[in-house]
């Protein structure tokens, strides 16, 4: 496939896909093919998430992440890991950093109540953690959590065809996954002096899991690496969100599929005092997914890379990198 350097992401309507002809289908998962091996990243619209809701949860976390620190750690679960409830500021460094990143953020997973009692996953998972505070924080981050999820599930299929494998090859494998929706305050820094001279606000690094959605930031500041060596800014319009490719996917595809690697860098020094919020859902698999490359995505040309290891295994490694499990 020829090499392109995009000077920005592309946007694709996802509508194309779950409800567009067959042509339109077709067309949909090669643009998408080309932008994840390039770039790993796109901007999507038609994704389910109403203006309403994004409002409503960006208003709730900003209520929340308002609250004094000795409140907000009533919901910190070092002993979990921070995979749910509250992470404080700087608990979290990028792969291959000691310095922490100049956020706080609060994690919520799968509601345990929507898993069948026969499902083996129920054990797994903790459960959310919901600041009495903040009443609203619940109603709006369960919907944002499942309207994701679905958008999500509608992109591994697109993947999935790109990748010649059978449309629902994901689904059982995603089927009550181990995702996150990550609610993030990259705090107010009023004296930047008080701070490490390398600290940001996310260093550079690539997500953990399968695909990650982004729905749009308060403020500017989100990059990517191109191939060139060069960083480009990340933009989307109002009614898109971003979706890019996670580490595991790379992984399982051999580096066929691209994850990029991304930061958000600090504003200028006059704008540091100010907020800047950001909502993720990193999308993840079952624990038990074998994250093996395809065979389809190793040859001679491109030799595996990688050694096997499950979802689960992956993960853990990883929070141990990032500083979040001892």
């Amino acid at each position: 496939m020829m090499e392109i350097l995009f000077d920005e992401i592309p946007s694709l309507d996802l509508a194309h896909f779950t409800k567009g002809s067959p042509d339109q289908k077709k067309a949909f998962v090669k643009a998408l093919g080309e932008a994840y091996q390039n770039i790993g990243f796109v901007a999507i619209k038609n994704h389910g998430l109403s203006q309403g809701l994004q409002d409503q949860l960006y208003q709730s976390i900003q209520d929340f992440f308002a609250l004094p620190d000795s409140v907000k750690t009533k919901y910190e679960h070092p002993e979990i890991g921070y995979q749910r409830g509250y992470t404080g500021k700087g608990k979290e460094h990028a792969k291959g950093r000691n310095t922490g990143d100049l956020k706080e953020f609060y994690h919520v997973g799968q509601e345990l109540s929507s898993i069948p009692d026969t499902d083996s996953v129920k054990k797994e998972y903790p459960s959310n953690v919901w600041p009495e505070e903040i009443p609203l924080l619940k109603d709006s981050s369960i919907e944002a959590y499942q309207t994701l999820e679905n958008a999500g599930k509608s992109m591994l299929q697109a993947i999935a065809l790109h990748l010649g494998l059978d449309e629902d090859y994901f689904e059982d494998k995603v089927a009550y996954g181990n995702s996150i929706l990550r609610q993030i305050h990259y705090f107010p820094i009023e004296n930047p002096d008080e701070v490490p001279a390398d600290a940001v606000r996310a260093a550079e690094h690539g997500d953990i899991n399968l695909i990650t959605l982004l729905m749009g930031a308060s403020a500017d500041g989100l990059q990517v690496l191109r191939k060139d060596g060069v960083w480009i800014p990340i933009t989307a319009l109002p009614d898109q969100i971003v979706v890019n490719v996670g580490d595991m996917l790379e992984r399982l595809t051999n580096k066929k599929l691209k994850s990029t690697i991304h930061r958000v860098v600090n504003p200028s020094r006059e704008k540091m005092n100010s907020s800047r919020y950001s909502i993720p859902f990193f999308m993840h698999p079952r624990s038990e997914m074998d994250l093996t490359c395809l065979e389809s995505c190793v040859d001679s040309e491109n030799p595996k890379q990688f050694t096997d290891i499950s979802a689960g295994g992956f993960l853990e490694e990883r929070l141990r990198e990032l500083g979040l499990r001892s």
